[in-house]
């Protein structure tokens, strides 16, 4: 999943040598955290979060598949 989130992000922005994935244990699964650099942010985002919902759902969609529990949290 890790790496799944950082090729699409590496696409989206412009300094994709500043975009970093964390991936960690939580109580409910995966958690994954999204950073990238400032500039950048709104690129992930998008107008009223639809980039950043799309990534979710192919997160998502790629869990349900590896039957576990994955989460994508966008950091600033």
């Amino acid at each position: 999943m890790k790496e799944l989130v950082e090729v699409i992000a590496k696409a989206l922005v412009e300094h994709p040598d500043q975009v970093s994935v964390t991936e960690t244990e939580g109580e409910d699964g995966i958690v994954l955290e999204l950073r990238v650099a400032q500039e950048d942010m709104v690129k992930v985002i998008g107008r009223q979060g639809r980039i950043a919902k799309a990534i979710r759902s192919v997160v998502k969609a790629a869990s349900t598949k590896a039957d576990c529990r994955v989460t994508l949290e966008i950091m600033e």
